[in-house]
């Protein structure tokens, strides 16, 4: 049994994480004004269209490609002794150090204290009718599993067919995949949580939620 509330404290520990900022393509790198500890936001808008802070311009055959930061954060690190040479792909330029939201924190305990059911295959998933129903109307945590239980479809090159469970007897927790979207192999499809274990987890959630602070 994980010691929820410990990795809650790790967590608190040290409340980001970073960013590695890479080059997309080759180029001369010309960097953005920023410093150790400047303010990055990622994009934003309702379908993304404002772009998030300008790091860098990578210049390719007389054309400059922009680089934004794809989070929220603080930079950490800016690899200025590159500033006006040639780069490779995947050059690190600079890392951003994110603050976790509540959300983000919630999600990365849950990942590590639920037993995860993961994708076999890359492929299109569903629940069966009657835990779809089941889902629809009441959550997920309205379904419990047990292991031989027939849980998934499967869909791929047309064909379907159905995915057993198998692991812990327990509550469907969270929901990791989306309607209608490609699974890859081995991703986590649904997390799962014994009932005896319920009141912690909700409680570590409820404690987060309330508590924590978030960063920049």
């Amino acid at each position: 049994m994980i010691d929820v509330k410990a990795l809650l404290e790790k967590i608190k520990a040290a409340p980001f994480e970073e960013i590695v900022v890479e080059a997309p393509h080759t180029g001369v790198v010309r960097f953005a004004a920023i410093e150790p500890g400047t303010k990055v936001v990622a994009a934003s808008g309702t379908y993304g269209e404002k772009p998030g802070t300008l790091l860098a311009k990578l210049t390719r055959e007389h054309n400059d490609k922009p680089l934004f930061a794809e989070a929220k954060g603080v930079i950490g690190t800016v690899r200025k002794e590159l500033e006006g040479t040639f780069v490779e792909a995947g050059t690190e330029l600079a890392v951003i150090r994110h603050y976790l939201s509540k959300d983000e924190v919630i999600a990365a305990i849950l990942r590590q204290v639920l037993y995860l059911f993961c994708a076999p295959e890359r492929a299109k998933y569903y629940f069966i009718p009657s835990v779809d129903k089941k889902v629809k109307a009441s959550g997920p945590r309205a379904v419990t599993v047990k292991p031989g239980m027939e849980l998934f479809i499967v869909s791929r090159m047309k064909r379907e067919k159905p995915l057993v469970y198998e692991g812990p007897e327990g509550v469907i927790y969270a929901v990791y995949f989306q309607h209608d979207q490609n699974v890859d192999q081995g991703a986590p499809l649904v997390g799962v949580c014994p009932e005896s274990q319920m009141h912690l987890i909700q409680d570590v959630v409820n404690r987060v939620r309330t508590d924590w602070e978030e960063g920049e």
